[in-house]
């Protein structure tokens, strides 16, 4: 493209291998749906303004929907323009290239996106757009999840610390997809408790996607993901993934007692006691009366290893329903270990591959 020309859009994978930052030019209520992970939201119109000029293009069509939009974007392109001079020079201070391409997209790949190119172009900068836009990036990360893949599951009843111990594997070089993580969630009541606001399940899934990709690029024999359940809090994991996590190998590792409830009483205990209460009634019809006022007395006298004791066996019977449907399992006792050293472990008995 140059100077006044027509931009270029170019195909996902193209797309993709830019160097530059990628910014999403949708409004702020379409980016906090969903977004390309690590895109840039600089919003071409506010929610408002994109609701009001989509009106006028259905009641009174595109010439006066155009007119619309340029009596919103006039006063601020002089902002925007600095602003996409400032993602790129922030980005280039840690890069040897004197510039780098910059990425747009919007929700097709029309307007919006050929309009911010257009101010990129003239200001200079090195423009790429998506063509089909951020439909087209989603219909992508959809498809992800039809593709097979090398998926092996690391389980473990509640407290084993399974998520130290993938982020222990990730440390030593394994594919790892942390699905608790990307979800802000761990997986039970008290899951929440301590993390930020869940994405919507569009956009985990817009995460998950660029995780396996990420696993794809690095030739990964294996991917490591944690036995979930198909909801992590609010999030739901795509459909074709777990139908490949139901039929995936199982990595089973377990701990004494003592040592599990020591894990949880040093992950969930600063939460405070009103929150684990609350955690603890949204759940007190599958734990019973009696075991509902054990935990709940032990967290008023903050005794916090007996409120983990009253609520551990129904967590474990969960557990243990869910494993028997495994098809494949191995397991691996790490008691006493560090999760540095049960990854070790793993890999001298030959149990993960690097």
């Amino acid at each position: 493209m140059s100077g006044m020309g027509i931009p270029t859009a170019y195909p996902i994978e193209r797309f993709r291998q830019g160097k530059g930052p990628v910014l999403d030019v949708r409004s702020p209520g379409e980016f906090s749906k969903g977004h390309w992970p690590g895109a840039i939201n600089l919003p071409l119109f506010t929610d408002e303004q994109r609701a009001s000029i989509g009106t006028a293009y259905k009641q009174q069509g595109r010439r006066q929907a155009i007119q619309l939009g340029l009596k919103a974007t006039g006063p601020k392109l002089d902002r925007l323009a600095e602003a996409m001079h400032q993602i790129t020079n922030d980005l280039n201070e840690g890069e040897q290239q004197s510039s780098q391409d910059l990425r747009l997209y919007c929700w097709r790949g029309g307007m919006r996106s050929a309009s911010m190119a257009w101010l990129a172009d003239l200001i200079d900068l090195k423009p790429l757009l998506l063509e089909g836009g951020y439909k087209a990036y989603r219909n992508w990360v959809l498809k992800q999840f039809e593709l097979p893949w090398p998926i092996r599951l690391l389980g473990g009843r509640t407290g084993t610390g399974k998520t130290d111990l993938l982020k222990a594997l990730a440390e030593k070089g394994v594919a790892v997809v942390d699905l608790e993580g990307l979800a802000h969630h761990r997986g039970s009541s008290f899951g929440g408790l301590g993390q930020p606001p869940q994405p919507s399940s569009e956009h985990y899934e817009n995460r998950l996607a660029e995780g396996l990709q990420s696993c794809k690029a690095n030739a990964a024999k294996e991917i490591w993901l944690e036995a979930e359940s198909s909801l992590v809090g609010c999030c739901r994991l795509p459909r074709g993934l777990f139908q490949q996590m139901q039929t995936a190998p199982v990595l089973e590792i377990c701990r004494s007692l003592e040592e599990r409830i020591a894990q949880l009483v040093d992950v969930y205990s600063e939460n405070g006691i009103e929150p684990l209460k609350e955690a603890t009634l949204r759940i007190s019809r599958r734990l019973g009366p009696q075991r509902t006022r054990q935990a709940l007395e032990a967290l008023d006298l903050e005794q916090w290893d007996q409120a983990c004791l009253a609520m551990l066996d129904y967590y474990d019977r969960c557990y243990d329903h869910e494993l028997a449907r495994t098809p494949e399992r191995q397991s691996v006792d790490i008691s006493g270990l560090q999760a540095m050293q049960a990854a070790e472990r793993l890999f001298e008995q030959g149990l993960i591959k690097p």
